[in-house]
């Protein structure tokens, strides 16, 4: 495949690059059925848009509920887009990808596993039940050039990869936003009349709540890595950052509880500053903050007993731990 030609945040015209993909995906299907995913994310809601304003009814937009988002995710995006005027199906397929994640613990193979339960299984079944040849999703620049550089395998990346997904899953991928990195979705986003908590939503992993699991992403250990994650999102919610946090990790750790010793988890924070997600830089906490995250994940969230601060910038670290 040839290489995607970027366009820059500061030489995009968003109306403009709305009119070319509404043209282009109504040309792409024509008189055919599409569907996508909506996960909520920024990336997704833009492909989202852009697919039912030129197609209408023929694309068909789900909202695949995996057991690994946050708390109360799926009903909510569902609503929200109700009042958008976008009908979304919930699809629940939280025992596929929980058995499909099970005893795995390597983070490749954690992400080649939702990718094979989410494209294979899930959606193939989707495509086979409504008859769409073609699937929007919201690939960016940035997930490719992560995956092809070999840092992290971003879970929608597929012909950069030498991987066809119409003879591997059985229809063809449309990426309306490919040459775009993030701060250029968000200028999209907004033109398109999405809300301020869309167009400005902080970034979330395509393998979700798996991706701060570090070690096999059990139900139960997502839902800790979900009550922590809650409470990172309203205590950092007013710092103005880029993208924050909260991963759990494998090893227990030796603390005291009631006088004794306690073999309890660990839960790292990581928050950033960044503008396009290639380089980051920890933002700068104040101690305050962090005692405050401390004490309530400490109290709320069930056996952890020690609760850390990342302080690397990107590179060498990534903004997710898996």
């Amino acid at each position: 495949m040839a290489e995607v030609a970027e366009i820059k945040s500061v030489d995009l015209n968003p109306q403009e690059f709305i009119e070319t993909q509404i043209a282009d995906i109504a040309r792409l299907v024509g008189g055919g059925t599409a569907i996508n995913a909506l996960s909520g994310g920024v990336d997704s809601s833009v492909v989202t848009m852009l697919g039912h304003r030129a197609l209408g009814d023929s694309l068909k937009t789900y909202f695949i509920d995996n057991g690994i988002m946050r708390e109360g995710e799926p009903q909510r995006i569902v609503n929200l887009f109700k009042g958008l005027g976008v009908t979304v199906e919930i699809v629940d397929a939280k025992e596929k990808f929980f058995n499909a994640l099970k005893g795995i613990t390597d983070p490749e193979e954690k992400r080649e596993a939702i990718t094979q339960t989410f494209y294979k299984d899930v959606f193939g079944r989707l495509v086979r039940a409504s008859g769409a040849r073609y699937l929007l999703q919201g690939t960016i620049l940035t997930d490719i050039d992560e995956t092809v550089a070999g840092i992290k395998r971003q879970h929608n990346v597929f012909e950069q990869l030498g991987i066809n997904p119409e003879a591997a899953f059985g229809y063809k991928i449309i990426e309306p936003v490919v040459q775009l990195r993030k701060d250029g979705v968000r200028k999209v986003a907004k033109v398109l009349g999405l809300p301020e908590s869309i167009y400005n939503r902080m970034p979330f992993p395509g393998p979700a709540l798996s991706a701060r699991v570090i070690g096999e992403a059990t139900p139960e250990r997502i839902a800790l890595v979900r009550a922590a994650t809650r409470i990172v999102e309203e205590e950092l919610r007013s710092t103005g950052a880029f993208q924050y946090m909260a991963i759990l990790h494998q090893d227990r750790v030796t603390g005291m509880r009631d006088g004794k010793r306690d073999f309890g988890l660990q839960i790292e924070i990581r928050c950033w500053d960044s503008v396009d997600a290639r380089l980051a830089a920890p933002t700068r906490l104040p101690y305050e903050i962090l005692d405050a995250l401390a004490r309530r994940i400490i109290a709320e969230v069930a056996g952890v007993a020690s609760v850390t601060y990342n302080i690397t910038t990107k590179p060498p670290s990534t903004m997710e731990a898996v």
